[in-house]
């Protein structure tokens, strides 16, 4: 049966590097929007159009998830799905297609994140977006924190 995998967590927990390697051991498709967003815009992020268009990668990358999880592949969509309410949504509907669902949790100690993600920034060639401390900051303080009632949480 198709699986529909969330992979959740801050940037720089380790989503993609876990993402890539659930998608070898599955079979499964990764759909990564940082990879597509900086392919088609570059480092836009200061960009006013940089939220709309990001919002529109995701939602092709949604409509295709389906489409491949009707047609019996298994899909990884590796987003971050901060919110309960996104995640929630996401299981219900593979679950109502007839899907399995799972959620991939990847955390990562504060500290260790704060370094990965100066790290990041000083890397002119990074293949992920830009993001000042202090914006970083306000995401710690927005993140959900998934629990079982969601829906399975693998490692």
């Amino acid at each position: 049966m198709a699986k529909l995998i969330l992979m959740v967590g801050l940037p720089f927990s380790g989503k993609t590097t876990r993402a890539k390697a659930l998608e070898r051991e599955l079979g499964a498709l990764r759909l990564t929007p940082d990879e597509w967003h900086l392919k088609l815009f570059g480092q836009d992020v200061y960009d006013p159009c940089h939220d709309s268009r990001h919002s529109a990668v995701e939602g092709i990358m949604v409509d295709l998830a389906f489409q491949l999880l009707h047609k019996g592949i298994s899909v990884i969509l590796d987003f971050g799905f901060w919110a309960v309410e996104e995640r929630v949504y996401f299981r219900d509907r593979a679950r109502a297609g007839g899907f399995d669902f799972a959620i991939c949790y990847c955390r990562c100690p504060d500290d260790e994140l704060e370094a990965r993600l100066a790290q990041r920034n000083s890397d002119a060639d990074a293949q992920s977006f830009y993001i000042p401390l202090e914006k970083y900051r306000e995401y710690e303080k927005i993140f959900q924190v998934p629990t079982g009632l969601e829906g399975d949480i693998i490692s």
